[in-house]
């Protein structure tokens, strides 16, 4: 029989086109709507994995274990993969295959043995879309105390004991670099990620606190990585910090707002409307897999929510005004009085803590500061010069800083004066240094403080 000539004006070939369109078209449309698995990432911390698979949608996934060797099964319904996806390795992720399961996905990862597992789906945030997380923990790091990171810093020198002898301790300082990893915190218009300057910022604040003989740094993170909001403060307590010093540079919704602030925790509610923001953003944060990984501002309410005893906060107070002072001089304040933001007290404070807003990287001029490594720099020696004045004036027994605490005596000082600013006894002021009343006191003499 001869052919039938293609020729679309004719009856027959354009029933027969219609035909086929409304045979094929659901099939195409089904599989136009499947998800799209886009890219895989990994994070890796000292003593977990964090697996990131990016999605177009939100898809239904099914994750087994199988064992000899140790691997994660994972099915993605109605899933298809992005051509030229890759995937990076490391000491946990030894291998990462895929293939299809007619419409569906399956992502198999060859792990390292003994490490626990979690997985949740997120929806949306401002930085990225739907996520599948998959963390891989280490088993032994959870049973054990977290041990110090070793850095150049402070491999580079003799401990503090070693200078001054095991009888005096050096303060220990924890400093909490806001952010990493899968949480980028707040970004400039330029694309500076917050938690890529703050790091940079923690580090020579670290490298300062190294140097001084009576101190010694913990880094809560020292790489781009996840650190859960419990870890950071448990870790300060593993090692049991003296302080601890969270380091932001957040975002605001107005532009024209910028400068450095200084955040403590005040359970009555905010002092500003800048403030008020911020803990309404957090404590309206949704609690994913018992952790806040939504909102950008989630660290601020966990770093703070130590600070509900009267004691504490008190101390909080003194040290974060300690701190004010020394970044006044540096660039313009957002505020020049410590702030206080209504978040959720969620357990009992142990360790003195504040947060520092080095800045806000949503303002272009502050941004393009942050940028800046000498910058960075100079907001870490305004920190530190913060801290050294606080704990000069009020050290914890038993420390380095305890035994050398030197007054120099200014016009109008009295021993009473001197003695109440130290908490020391007008007793023990005049025996440490000899002295019978205040006339023995002269301009530009410098006094001994012994400890309280």
């Amino acid at each position: 029989m001869a052919g039938v000539a293609f020729n679309r004006n004719n009856p027959l070939v354009l029933r027969m086109s219609l035909l086929i369109l409304a045979l094929f078209a659901p099939i195409a449309s089904a599989w136009s709507a499947a998800t799209e698995l886009r890219s895989m990432r990994t994070w890796t911390a000292p003593d977990n994995t964090r697996l990131v698979f990016d999605l177009s949608a939100s898809a239904e996934y099914k994750l087994f274990r199988l064992s000899a060797p140790d691997r994660i099964v994972i099915d993605f319904k109605d899933t298809r993969m992005r051509t030229g996806i890759t995937a990076t390795t490391d000491g946990v992720v030894r291998g990462v295959r895929h293939a299809m399961r007619d419409r569906d996905l399956r992502v198999v990862l060859e792990v390292r043995g003994g490490m626990q597992l979690k997985h949740f789906m997120l929806s949306p945030n401002d930085e990225y879309g739907y996520r599948l997380v998959v963390d891989l923990i280490d088993g032994a790091a959870t049973d054990k105390p977290v041990s110090a990171p070793t850095s150049p810093a402070r491999t580079a020198k003799r401990s503090a004991d070693e200078i001054v002898g095991v009888s005096k301790r050096p303060l220990v300082i924890a400093i909490d670099a806001g952010h990493g990893g899968e949480d980028p915190g707040a970004r400039g218009a330029t694309g500076l990620h917050e938690k890529d300057v703050v790091l940079a910022i923690a580090r020579e604040l670290e490298k300062l606190v190294a140097q001084d003989t009576g101190m010694k740094p913990v880094m809560i993170r020292d790489g781009d990585y996840f650190v859960t909001l419990r870890k950071r403060t448990l870790k300060a307590r593993q090692h049991k910090a003296d302080l601890f010093i969270s380091i932001h540079a957040d975002a605001y919704r107005d532009r024209s707002v910028r400068g450095g602030s200084l955040f403590v925790l005040s359970p009555h509610g905010a002092t500003n409307e800048a403030a008020r923001w911020l803990a309404e953003r957090a404590n309206a944060s949704d609690l994913v897999g018992g952790v806040r990984l939504e909102d950008k501002d989630d660290v601020l309410a966990s770093v703070l929510l130590d600070l509900s005893q009267d004691a504490t906060l008190e101390a909080s107070h003194v040290v974060a005004d300690s701190i004010l002072r020394q970044m006044g001089p540096i660039g313009k304040l957002h505020s020049t009085s410590v702030q206080q933001a209504g978040f959720v007290v969620l357990k009992s404070p142990d360790i003195p803590s504040v947060l520092v807003e080095t800045a806000f990287i949503s303002n272009p001029e502050d941004e393009a500061k942050l940028r800046n490594p000498r910058h960075q720099k100079v907001i870490a020696q305004a920190i530190y010069s913060g801290v050294r004045e606080y704990f000069t004036r009020f050290p914890p027994a038993g420390t380095v800083y305890a035994v050398r605490r030197a007054h120099t005596i200014a016009q109008g000082d009295t021993l009473a004066q001197i003695a109440q600013q130290y908490r020391v006894s007008v007793e023990r002021l005049r025996v440490a240094n000899k002295l019978q009343n205040n006339s023995a006191l002269r301009v530009g003499q410098v006094l001994q403080i012994p400890e309280g």
